[in-house]
Order: structure tokens, then C-alpha cells, then sequence
């Protein structure tokens, strides 16, 4: 029988790339898929695989083209990861690749451009939750998916050291979070939409803005300030999973990684949880 159309490569490879000028950060995250055509046929027929390049070389790559270039766009990144593939194997005809790029919107607070703290595009949708009855009702109010990220001003460190652990601490890591936070109303503001939004601005101004040593550190704050900005809310209540960014390990390929490469994981990731509401 024939083989009449054969290709292979690596799909889903995933790399957040970060350019640091002092306080200010541009993140560039990617999705790629990688393909290969060329003189492989060998190992659909023969099960030789001689000519074949480990997938798993495809994407160490992209891995290596992203720490050569750090400021590339889109394109220009995937013509610089073509290329590399083109130059290097002989036996690879035709490359092809496709990437899904993660928007990331710089975060203005009091109407500045934050550094380091971005935004998901398209992001997020408005949450209402009521309970009603003929003596009562309770209403609440907030929004879902709605993913944020700080580049630096993040830590983790001094929790629990035992045989399982292999966690390092860490002091200067990216925080990331898709967060469903629902407020909870005890009187009607003048506003739903205008008190909604400065909910969402207080949220993200002292999660930009103050180091966190945790997500659970940051998420009281936040929720304090919520209540101390809105006082016709009763309590707030967060889910935030992580969103992990790990750093890409480029020794093997003789390179450092000074923060700058990061592969970009979400499962599994922690959950944190917690409600805050007004004492007494």
C-alpha cells in the first residue's frame, strides 16, 4: 500500500516569553503547533527511524528560539522557529505552524499604565446570584473567569518542609489567577454598575500594587478593600486557582534564564478559597 500523506510534530507547546525594562514588563504567551513534511517515511513503512527528530526536540526548539528572542512578535517568532528547523535538518521539507496567542492588556491604576500588571483580553463575564422569598431576598453580584496576572512582586516561601514537599521557596515569581469573586449586598448602592466596577478596579489595584506573599496574602487584602470601598456589601467570597508560569530549565542547551522564559500550566493548579466580611 501507498503512504500517501504523512507529517508529524509537536502540538500544544506552550511558552510565555519576558522582556523586563527595570519596573516595566511586556509579556508575550504563545500555543503552538509545530509539523514536520519531509524524508520520514521510513518510519510509517519501515518502523526506521533514523531521519526522525524527537517531538520532544521540536519543542525544546521553540523552548531555545524563545530565550534567542525575547522581543519577537508573533510572526516574526514563528518564522525564527521555521527557520531554525529549516537550517538545522535537511530531511524537513515543509514546517508548519500555527499559534493561538494569550493576549495580555496592561492594567492602568488611577489611570497609569501599571508596569507589571496585566489584564486577560476579552476577559471575563458579570455574575448575579439572588434568593427570593416572600419575607426576604438576598442579592449578590460579581463576575467570573476574569484572569490577572502580575510579572514580579509575588512570592511563596516558608510553608510546610516535610518528604513531600519539592517545591523551592520563592520570592520573585509570576502570579496569575482566573478568579470568580461574588460580593454580597446588605443595601442597594445608588449604582449596581458603577459600584461593580470600582469593586473590580480595588481588587486589581492592591493585587498590582502590594507584594503578595501568597494568593490567600493577597486575596484577604483584596477582599478588605472591597468592603472598606463599597459599604452596601456584606461580604465577599474569592475562588483563585493558579495559573502556573514555570521556568523553563535551558542549561542542557547552555543558556541561562534569567526570569525571562516560562512554561505556561494551569493543570493541575492549586484552589484557594476564602470569604471576608465585616466584623460583628
Amino acid at each position: 500500500m501507498a503512504l500517501t500523506a504523512s507529517r508529524y510534530g509537536k502540538d500544544q507547546v506552550r511558552v510565555m516569553r519576558l522582556t523586563r525594562s527595570g519596573d516595566h514588563h511586556v509579556p508575550r504567551e504563545l500555543t503552538l503547533s509545530v509539523l514536520l513534511t519531509g524524508r520520514f517515511d521510513a518510519a510509517w513503512t519501515e518502523g526506521d527511524n533514523r531521519a526522525c527528530i524527537a517531538t520532544d526536540s521540536v519543542k525544546n526548539i521553540v523552548n531555545v528560539t524563545a530565550a534567542r528572542n525575547l522581543s519577537l512578535d508573533a510572526e516574526g517568532f514563528a518564522v525564527a522557529v521555521a527557520l531554525v528547523l529549516l537550517e538545522t535538518y535537511p530531511q524537513v521539507e515543509t514546517v508548519t505552524i500555527e499559534a493561538e496567542e494569550t493576549r495580555w492588556q496592561r492594567h492602568a491604576v488611577d489611570g497609569v499604565p501599571h508596569g507589571h500588571t496585566f489584564t486577560r483580553d476579552g476577559n471575563g463575564s458579570g455574575y448575579v446570584g439572588l434568593e427570593a422569598t416572600r419575607s426576604g431576598s438576598i442579592l449578590r453580584s460579581g463576575i467570573r473567569g476574569y484572569t490577572f496576572m502580575k510579572t514580579t512582586q509575588s512570592g511563596w516561601a516558608g510553608f510546610v518542609a516535610d518528604g513531600y514537599r519539592t517545591l523551592p521557596d520563592a520570592t520573585d515569581r509570576i502570579a496569575a489567577t482566573s478568579m470568580d469573586a461574588t460580593w454580597t449586598w446588605s443595601a442597594a448602592p445608588a449604582d449596581y454598575e458603577a459600584a461593580n466596577a470600582r469593586i473590580l478596579a480595588t481588587l486589581l489595584t492592591v493585587f498590582g500594587t502590594t507584594y503578595s506573599r501568597g494568593v490567600q496574602d493577597s486575596m484577604y487584602r483584596m477582599g478588605e478593600a472591597a468592603l472598606a470601598t463599597v459599604p452596601e456589601v456584606a461580604e465577599i467570597a474569592f475562588v483563585m486557582p493558579n495559573k502556573h508560569y514555570v521556568p523553563i530549565d535551558l542549561k542542557p542547551f547552555g543558556l541561562e534564564n534569567p526570569g525571562t522564559v516560562f512554561l505556561p500550566t494551569d493543570e493541575p493548579h492549586g484552589r484557594i478559597e476564602a470569604t471576608i466580611g465585616r466584623a460583628g
